[in-house]
């Protein structure tokens, strides 16, 4: 019996690696890959306009890769004047180690909505608020800052694209590796995953599948599109998805 990670490279390629080193079987069939975002290039401007105490989203490993490119051609480095947040415990670290500064992060699950509780919101009106993050995603946080009077604007830093697969070929090919475990880290690609094979792989395979998601909104989606078998990993980072994957395998 083997596990499918289908988060993109190269974190699928590091969890498969790890989960081969415990003695199980794994494939990496990454869904989406990252380019650099449309507006990438107004970051710098953007950081320089922004005030003492005015607040910074890092939604994404992503956004520090791609950033750390453009920073490198005209030798900037992140501001020391702003407070900054990350939505989980492995972006705050890569902010850490490229920036030198601190950023805040939930401590309890890797989502907008925890990350919102760590807010003061009611000391946050006229303040401006960067999120940077990439093509699409929720409107939770955005919403929420502007209905306690923050002036938000929203920069795509990076680009997911999907990755395109033929569905019936894919399907043979999982059924007779065996795959039980998918790992799933977002409702885009569980979505795509799903849509991918054929209704019959899908009833046959696809939904007898155990699935390891990252919040309780990725299980809700999941249960409406017909998985049974679900396990709501603590957090998005490897480390948790393994600690997950291994409970059952």
């Amino acid at each position: 019996m083997s596990i499918l990670v289908t988060r993109p490279s190269p974190f699928s390629d590091e969890l498969v690696t790890a989960l081969r080193h415990q003695g199980r079987v794994a494939w990496a069939f990454p869904l989406i890959e990252f380019t650099s975002g449309t507006q990438l290039h107004i970051l710098p401007r953007r950081l320089h306009t922004l005030e003492s105490e005015d607040l910074v989203f890092i939604l994404s490993q992503n956004v520090i890769h791609y950033s750390k490119m453009i920073f490198a051609r005209i030798n900037m480095s992140w501001p020391t004047k702003l407070h900054y947040y990350a939505i989980g415990r492995s972006t705050a670290l890569a902010f850490e180690n490229t920036s030198g500064r601190a950023a805040l992060w939930p401590k309890e699950k890797e989502t907008s909505e925890v990350l919102i509780r760590l807010l003061p919101l009611q000391a946050i009106e006229g303040k401006h608020a960067l999120i940077l993050r990439g093509n699409g995603g929720r409107s939770l946080l955005e919403d929420t800052l502007l209905r306690y009077g923050a002036k938000v604007e929203i920069i795509e830093c990076y680009q997911r694209c999907q990755k395109h697969y033929h569905g019936d070929k894919e399907g043979l090919r999982w059924r007779t590796e065996g795959i039980h475990t998918l790992v799933v880290t977002s409702g885009e690609m569980l979505k795509q995953l799903y849509l991918l094979f054929s209704v019959t792989d899908r009833e046959e395979w696809l939904l007898k599948c155990r699935l390891v998601v990252v919040s309780e909104r990725l299980n809700m989606l999941a249960l409406d599109l017909g998985w049974t078998k679900i396990h709501i990993a603590s957090g998005a980072d490897n480390k948790a998805l393994l600690d997950a994957i291994l409970i059952d395998t």
